[in-house]
């Protein structure tokens, strides 16, 4: 998989085809690299390493087209390392054996491998196990590649002798350099006006392949005139935003929602749900959580949240795409711009971990049903106090078990109705006090 481009301009020769641009413009230097000097600064990790003279084994994490099949080939330039690139994709077992055997003679011979993994992450567990043994006797350097995040997708062993280097998309600044290397490169500047020019990096999205494709594409119209955006827009079209309803870029996603909400910002959550649906979610699911947020954020001090977020989930089974879309936009943000409260969700879990801390603790007998007689003879229901009859309604009798100190879980805020809760909650405390003082 070829990427970026190479600053010495290649013309074809003889009858063979023309070289894609991308090609065309690859680096043929590290320092020609674009967007990725966190990694290949003289204080950053490849620089460290090729100051060292000594290259270990990497995973390059990072979207498409941002270079890491460039930098890792240029990384066995600089060491002197035989470059061998494969595809996890179309290689399988038989083929792994015989470029380990190959890079056991090389070696043998007196130099080492740079063995390029493409797509790392489609190997499964024991394909990955197989590089390991190669990686520790020196046999190869590894350097895999991979969009997806390692943590989830490479097996530890593997990840605890390489070192995860992450690549990021290139800037709007760096992809305009590129634009203007094709621009000489091709001898001509592209018929875009100033706007269009802009919506061409835009659509590339942090990839410099797919903006050199789209240069490509661009270069090759007849157009008398400067195109502007709208004409841009009408030929090609956005590249597709990186979206993975499985990987790392849908947990991402949704956990920027459900951020968004929780910081009370309804411009930033509405814009993560857009993107989410625009990537293709179901938007089912983000019905399903935007109802846990109402449930885990909102909570009492709005209890409207909860029921609103059900009728919108309802209204988008009811409507379904995109009419029903608006109705859980609807909820997003109103739940933004909702008061917010985990106190219930706080309480929840410090009573689940009381409820496993005490085992099996029983109830008081006070408040146990006593329907036989053997049971009222062990005391079921004896001393209860039925608080319809007591003063206010309340007799303020402990209802935990016998010996257990007094839980206090629930607090609530001083936010939305959470306030009337909280002097429910300090009325009934007192009243509890002054009646079990009187016991």
């Amino acid at each position: 998989m070829a990427d970026l481009f190479d600053t010495a301009p290649s013309e074809p020769t003889g009858r063979e085809a023309p070289r894609p641009l991308a090609d065309r413009l690859r680096p043929a230097r590290l320092e020609e690299v674009m967007g990725q000097a966190h990694i290949l600064g003289p204080e950053a990790p490849l620089g460290a390493m090729l100051k060292a003279g000594r290259l270990t084994s990497i995973v390059f994490w990072g979207p498409p087209g941002v270079g890491k099949t460039t930098i890792a080939r240029l990384l066995a330039d600089a060491t002197d390392l035989a470059f061998v690139q494969i595809s996890a994709i179309f290689t399988g077992v038989p083929e792994l054996r015989k470029v380990f055997e190959a890079a056991k003679l090389r070696r043998q011979q007196g130099r080492g491998t740079l063995l390029f993994v493409d797509e790392i992450h489609r190997f499964n567990k024991a394909q990955q196990d197989g590089f390991l043994p190669h990686m520790e006797d020196g046999t190869i350097v590894l350097v895999g590649a991979t969009t997806e995040n390692p943590s989830f997708e490479l097996n530890a062993a593997l990840l605890s002798r390489a070192q995860v280097l992450t690549l990021h998309r290139l800037p709007p600044a760096d992809l305009e350099r590129l634009l203007q290397r094709a621009e000489k490169e091709l001898g001509r500047a592209l018929p875009l006006d100033g706007p269009a020019r802009e919506a061409l990096v835009e659509m590339a999205d942090g990839d410099g392949r797919a903006l050199l494709n789209l240069v490509e594409q661009v270069a090759g119209w007849d157009a008398p005139k400067k195109l502007d955006r709208a004409q841009l827009s009408a030929r090609v079209t956005r590249r597709a935003a990186q979206y993975d309803k499985s990987g790392e870029a849908h947990y991402n996603l949704i956990s920027a929602l459900h951020k968004s909400v929780r910081g009370s910002d309804p411009d930033a959550a509405l814009y993560w749900f857009a993107r989410m649906l625009e990537g293709g979610e179901d938007p089912r699911f983000l019905a399903r959580r935007i109802t846990r947020m109402s449930v885990e954020d909102i909570g009492l001090a709005d209890p409207q949240a909860q029921r609103l977020c059900l009728d919108a989930w309802e209204t988008y089974e009811r409507l379904g795409s995109p009419e029903g879309e608006l109705a859980l936009a609807e909820a997003v943000a109103y739940l933004a711009l909702a008061p917010k409260s985990n106190a219930v969700y706080v309480a929840y879990k410090a009573a689940r971990a009381a409820a496993k801390a005490t085992g099996s603790e029983p109830p008081p007998k006070h408040i146990l049903n006593a329907p036989t007689k053997l049971m009222k003879e062990q005391g079921y229901g004896a001393g209860y106090a039925y608080d319809h009859d007591a003063e206010d309604g309340f007799s303020g009798q402990n209802y935990f078990p016998d010996g257990m100190k007094r839980g206090i879980y629930y607090l609530p805020v001083e936010r939305g109705y959470e306030r009337e809760l909280k002097k429910r909650v300090e009325y009934f405390a007192g009243l509890r006090g002054r009646r079990q003082g009187k016991e």
